[in-house]
């Protein structure tokens, strides 16, 4: 295997194929901080962020307050989160620039690439899986990407890769805490001894090309043997994790449901157990795609499929009918906040510590439209409890509160994709 790569990086020496190499998300290992998931010693409350994506979006005039600020009177959505009010925000008047395609857009929603005639123009990195190249490597799981239902996801690597959820609760429960097999640990073993045996291989190859090159070729050639030294020492990170005990919480394996049709109840399974991946710190950074279910879903009053209500071209029966089902899909993320609020660690709850956002590429999805997209975003150490509203004609861009996350997470950047400084009116508790 280790020839093989060999003779196809001397036989390929197009820039193209260099890049692709370096198209692996990557994060420089810090292996004295793999201690935090089992309580080795004392250390700072870590920040985290969760992505809840929707395909369909949300009925805007059932989500967002008639009036901005903090003394606006809750939507119909919003009308059993009184006691959540100071945790979230709501913000309108939103999108990406230079993103279009109505259901296509899934692919920019967390990335905010713009997009050409409907198609993705160059997709790169998610906000996601930027936080994970730089900070993932403190967890056994430097990201999770999940869905209710497929495999599609709005995560993708620096190289525009989609990267395929997991939707299956079981699986993640096993994954996350139960303990690999004496053989399955030989596998991970080999497989991260093996990785590195042939970015030694890769590495080699590239010293060589430099001598025979120009210089903007050289300072290409530096930067990818960065990221292969960079990969390498994840390897031997995922290596150390092999030898180190899953953590053991007291819920038992969760029982897939069977029902594809049943959206409620699968979002609610899925965030108990991203619930428990935050509260034993196995990942700081989860994305979960919520999808478009076509089928009914099981809830009364609801007799048409999901799909077809949000097509609803104004017709007043399946508005009734989907705002019942959309409400029930908020009322299962509130839910989701309480529950990390009422989970302790280290004197605060997870919730004041993790940014949870619930959005869609679709603002209006009767019509397919991109603009005006529903957020609704909840704590991460923000000063919440308000409506922050901006344009319907000329949105706010977007990609500007994703700026902020990152900033509160603790990384030093001043711009993400087509932002143009943090969003006005979020600002941290503490500065």
């Amino acid at each position: 295997m280790t020839s093989r790569v060999h003779c196809d990086f001397q036989q390929r020496l197009n820039r193209r194929t260099i890049l692709q190499g370096a198209g692996v998300s990557m994060a420089m290992p810090w292996l004295s901080a793999m201690e935090s998931a089992f309580g080795a010693s004392k250390k700072s409350v870590p920040k985290r962020f969760v992505a809840m994506t929707l395909g369909l979006g949300l009925l805007a005039d059932n989500l967002n307050p008639t009036k901005a600020g903090n003394a606006y009177a809750p939507s119909a959505y919003l009308k059993d989160f009184q006691d959540l009010k100071d945790s979230f925000s709501i913000v309108s008047g939103t999108s990406h620039p230079g993103v279009q395609g109505g259901h296509r857009a899934e692919s920019s929603l967390l990335s905010a690439a713009p997009m050409s005639g409907g198609i993705p123009s160059g997709n790169t990195i998610s906000v996601d899986q930027l936080l994970a190249k730089h900070l993932g490597h403190e967890t056994r799981f430097p990201s999770l990407v999940l869905s209710l239902s497929g495999s599609n996801s709005p995560s993708y690597t620096e190289n525009g890769s989609m990267i395929p959820a997991e939707s299956s609760p079981s699986k993640l429960f096993s994954k996350l805490f139960i303990a690999d097999s004496p053989a399955d640990r030989r596998r991970q073993m080999h497989r991260a001894r093996e990785g590195r045996s042939i970015m030694d291989v890769v590495a080699d190859d590239t010293r060589s090309l430099k001598r025979r090159v120009g210089a903007g070729d050289r300072d290409r050639l530096d930067a990818y043997f960065t990221s292969v030294r960079n990969l390498e020492k994840r390897l031997a990170s995922n290596e150390a994790w092999v030898h180190r005990p899953k953590p053991m919480v007291k819920e038992s394996k969760p029982i897939d449901i069977s029902n594809p049709h049943d959206f409620i109840a699968r979002q609610r399974l899925m965030s108990d157990m991203i619930r428990l991946a935050l509260a034993t710190d196995s990942s700081r950074y989860v994305v979960c795609h919520f999808g478009s279910g076509s089928g009914v879903v099981p809830i009364d009053g609801v007799e048409e499929g999901y799909h077809t209500l949000s097509h609803h071209g104004l017709d007043e029966e399946k508005m009734a009918q989907l705002a019942i089902v959309e409400k029930a899909i908020v009322d299962a993320w509130g839910d989701f906040l309480r529950s990390l609020r009422e989970t302790d660690e280290q004197g605060e709850s997870i919730l004041d510590t993790t940014s949870v956002l619930l959005t869609s590429n679709l603002g209006n999805a009767s019509s397919h439209s991109n603009r005006n997209m529903p957020v609704l975003f909840a704590g991460g150490g923000f000063r919440h409890g308000q409506h922050i509203a901006f344009d319907q004609n000329e949105n706010h861009p977007l990609p500007n509160l994703y700026l902020s996350v990152l900033q509160q997470s603790g990384l030093s950047v001043d711009r993400f994709a087509t932002s143009t400084g943090t969003m006005p009116g979020l600002e941290p508790t503490q500065t």
